[in-house]
């Protein structure tokens, strides 16, 4: 008797709010900016947590790569520098056009902000190139 005595107190579900340093801690009610968030999705036992996801550019040098010189190959630590090497241009043109649009009280980058900052930030001849790489494909996207 006295073992099932113990079961049966182990089987009762002890009500938090009834100990005695028991907190109560509020959910910090959505501010209207993250009204349309979604909420975080409850762990499910039993199945496999998926992988975090890491953006690179590696699938469009690739690409590119290919277009230029079909028959050579990339190394992984060659990828990864020009994933970085992507990403610090990215960075710096981005900043470059901020500032710009600062300087002329605008809150919007536009093209013509991208394209100042690619003619400030890239020498010469690859600045000349950028810009008409770039009018193309603004060209292309906005016809389709």
């Amino acid at each position: 008797q006295h073992q099932s005595n113990q079961s049966d107190q182990s089987k009762q579900r002890i009500d938090p709010t009834k100990q005695k340093n028991f907190k109560l801690i509020m959910a910090k009610t959505p501010s209207k900016k993250t009204v349309g968030a979604k909420a975080p999705k409850k762990a499910t036992t039993g199945k496999k947590r998926s992988k975090k996801r890491v953006e690179s550019y590696s699938t469009y040098i690739y690409r590119v790569l290919k277009q230029v010189h079909p028959d050579t190959g990339i190394s992984k630590k060659g990828m990864s520098i020009m994933n970085s090497f992507i990403n610090d241009i990215f960075e710096r043109i981005a900043t470059e056009a901020g500032k710009l649009a600062t300087y002329n009280k605008k809150a919007t980058l536009s093209s013509r902000e991208i394209q100042t900052a690619v003619r400030l930030m890239l020498p010469g001849e690859l600045a000349k190139h950028a810009v008409s790489e770039g009018t193309k494909a603004v060209t292309k996207f906005s016809s389709a």
